[in-house]
Order: C-alpha cells, then structure tokens, then sequence
C-alpha cells in the first residue's frame, strides 16, 4: 500500500489517509451502533422486563448471561488473538453473532431471548480480543487518542441515530411500551445489526503496520528503521513525552504496573456501570413515567454529546494529561449519577443524566490509547481480553446485584448510590498516573502513515 507523508494537513485523518484496516473498523463500529441502538439498549431491557412480569431481578441474570459466556471465551480468543490470524478469528465470530442474531429474532420467550443472549456473549468475547488488537495495530504508536477518539465519535454518532429510527418506528406503531411493539423494533435493529456482521469479513492481518503500530517502549533504534529518516533522538523523546519519569521520588509507578492501574480501574467502572445502565429505562418508565419516544429523544442526545465530549476531551488532554482528563470527566459524572439518586424534578434530570453518560464515556478513548501506546503488540491480544473483564464479566453479571438492589419496590435510590460509591473507587487510583503518563506526543512532519 502507498505510504502517504503525515502533514499538517492530514493530522485529522481524511478518509483517504486511514489505513484499510482503520477505515473497515470505522464502518463495522457505525454500523453496528446502529444496530445496538434500536435493539440493544432500552428497548431490549424494555422487552425483557415486560416478558418477566416486570421482575429487574430477571433482567438482571439475563445480562449475566451475555456476561458469563463472554467471560468463558474471552481469554482464550485473546491467546488466540495473539498466535493465529485475526482475520480469521473474526470470520468465525461473525459467524456465531449470525447465529445469535437469527435466534433473538424469533424468539418469543424468555428462554429463547436467554439463549441468543448466550450466543451475543460468545460472539463478544471472541470479537473484542481479536478486533482491537489488530485495530491498534493499524495504527502508528503515539498518535491512537485521536483516532480513538474518531471511533468514539462515529460509534456515538451511530448510537444516536438509532434512537432516531425508534421515534419513527415508535411513531408508525404505536409509544407504548407493548411487547408486539418492542418486538417490531428491535427487529429492524437487528438488521442493521447483521450489516455489522458482514463487514466483519473484509479485515485483513496483512495491512496491520510493522513497528510504527508497537508499544512506545520498543527500542528507539528499531523503530527508526521502520520510519526513517527520524533521527533517533526524537524517537527517545517521543518515548520519554509518553512516559516520562515522576517527579516525585517518593513514589513512581513503573512502566510495567501502568496497564495493572489503567485496566484494574476499568473494571471497578464497569463493575459500577453494569449495576446501573440496564436499569435507566424501568427507572424512566417507572419513576417518571416517560413514554417510548421521549426515552429515545434522551438516549438520542445522550449519544450526541459524548460523541463530541469524547472529541472535546482528546483535545484538552493535549494541555492537561490523558490520566488527569479521564480522572476529570468521570468524577464529574459520579456526582451526576449522585445527583439522579435524589430523584431531581424532569428537566434537571434531563440535562444531569445525559451529562453523566457523556462524561462518563469520555474517558474511553484517552484509557485505550495509553494502554496501546504501552503494551507490546504480542501482548495486546491478552490485554484486551482482560480489558473486556469490565464490558463481559463484571458488566453483565453486576446487573444481577443492581435488579436485586432495586428488587420489586423500584429502589432506584440505592443502586445509585452504590453504583456512585464503585465510581469513585475505580477513579481514585487514577490519580497514581499524573505524572508517569503524560500528553501524547504527535509524529513529526516526516512521519507515515499507511
């Protein structure tokens, strides 16, 4: 493939500039968006609630399903991630979300929604390993906020139209919260779903890069010869700038506990988020007796504005610190959540609860750059693995603890409260990595890109 010369110009990523790869993950991520947000989120949840006689403790083990099969596969996809062709393990997960997909279709009873959603987490922890080390792979070491950033925004942009196509649908057949209604809708998300699926088959392990893609800690010497003419003393300070050394010599973490901060802190975020996110649609339905389409104009905005928070962020992370911007955004969005437990009047709740989801998913770009900048790429496979620990396991299967927490009197209070309490112990650590990953370091004019 032709290399094209990293400019000024070209440091936003006009299409023409991504390598293969990048571009085919950008469109699998929008159009798979899509998908999810017409079916996955609160109609999915929706539907399983009203199937259940309206039990959150049911919806909850049906999300531990996903979460429990993902946990299965997920370790030994990232082994395999690492050691065989990605291409191809993709191939095959296609194949298995093809299956789940078909499944959810026609199911029509608790059971069978239980085991598409077994197929949905086998299908999630063999994707995830796979997908985001060879994305990392695409692309250049010191540059991935940005593009991660990029992603966020066009996953967020796909999420947003989704709840668009439900006002619609919503319009056609009917706002209310019915099951033939539900089902209808999740139907054509399933479809945009199956888009996503075969666009999995167009990635390509031969147009993943060399050592311009590995962890900023390789030795500078290598890389130079990858991306020559780079005198090697701007490939040291480009190393350096990335992790520079504490200057505090009390305490410092080393190069090799960073992603064990980073990754650790995920999990206890996701451990929180799954006890909640499952929940927000009964809350609304509930406690404020929200009908279908205004669900879908919040959920809609929600998606919008962490779409551009998540761009916004990347940007001041550049004067601020990937680690001090990620602690930023998600305290803030714990003393949302803290507010919403008071059950605030409905338009503060409005405005606090899609703030909090903004600023709460803001941090994820900045969190897989440095983990990317860092692990090596043998390794990547296995750390994402671990990684999906917080969207797989702990995410799913907390939303067992979250439907007993609320159990059958709607106790929306205490899971918030709970889960807000999880988020600040899973940002607190954060603060051991203020000066030990510092900003991100853009390549100079004589870089490239494929």
């Amino acid at each position: 493939m032709e290399e094209t010369t990293l400019t000024k110009t070209t440091q936003h990523r006009p299409w023409r500039t991504l390598n293969y790869n990048v571009k085919f993950v950008l469109i699998f991520v929008f159009s798979q968006s899509v998908g999810r947000g017409i079916w996955m989120g609160n109609v999915l949840s929706s539907y399983i609630y009203l199937i259940s006689d309206q039990s959150n403790e049911l919806l909850g083990w049906t999300s531990a399903a996903t979460g429990i099969m993902m946990t299965l596969v997920v370790f030994p996809a990232g082994v395999l991630a690492d050691h065989f062709r990605r291409d191809w393990i993709l191939r095959i997960a296609s194949g298995v979300g093809i299956i789940s997909a078909f499944i959810l279709f026609s199911a029509d009873d608790l059971r069978q929604i239980i085991v598409a959603l077994v197929f949905w987490g086998l299908y999630q922890g063999l994707t995830r390993p796979a997908l985001e080390a060879l994305f990392a792979d695409s692309v250049p070491s010191g540059t991935r906020s940005g593009i991660y950033s990029i992603r966020q925004f066009v996953e967020q942009g796909g999420m947003m139209i989704g709840p668009l196509i439900n006002i619609i649908l919503f319009w056609i057949l009917g706002d209310e919260w019915e099951l033939g209604i539900l089902k209808n809708v999740m139907s054509v998300g399933l479809i945009f779903s199956l888009i996503s699926l075969g666009v999995m088959w167009f990635f390509k392990d031969k147009y993943s890069l060399g050592k311009k893609s590995e962890s900023i800690i390789s030795d500078p010497r290598e890389l130079q010869a990858e991306t020559q003419p780079e005198p090697i003393i701007e490939q040291e300070s480009m190393q350096e700038n990335t992790l520079r050394k504490s200057k505090s010599s009390r305490f410092r973490l080393q190069r090799h506990q960073i992603p064990y901060v980073l990754v650790g802190c995920n999990i206890i975020i996701g451990l929180g988020a799954g006890m909640t996110i499952k929940f927000f649609p009964i809350f609304f339905m509930e406690v404020y007796s929200m009908q279908p389409i205004l669900v879908q104009f919040i959920n809609m905005f929600t998606f919008m504005a962490t779409g551009i928070l998540g761009l916004v962020a990347q940007q001041l992370s550049k004067r601020k610190g990937r680690a001090q911007m990620i602690f930023g955004v998600q305290s803030l969005a714990t003393i949302c959540l803290a507010y919403i437990a008071t059950y605030p009047p409905f338009f503060p709740l409005i405005i606090i609860f899609i703030a909090r989801g903004a600023l709460m998913n803001a941090s994820q770009p900045l969190s897989r750059s440095i983990l990317m900048d860092i692990v090596p790429k043998e390794k990547r496979g296995k750390w994402n693995s671990l990684e999906a620990l917080a969207w797989g396991l702990f995410w799913n299967v907390s939303a067992v603890i979250g439907g007993y927490l609320i159990g059958s009197g709607n106790n929306f209070r205490l899971n918030f409260l709970v889960t807000a309490g999880i988020y600040v112990l899973g940002t607190l650590p954060l603060i051991a990595l203020f000066n030990v990953v510092s900003d991100e370091t853009h390549p100079n004019k004589d870089a490239h890109i494929a």
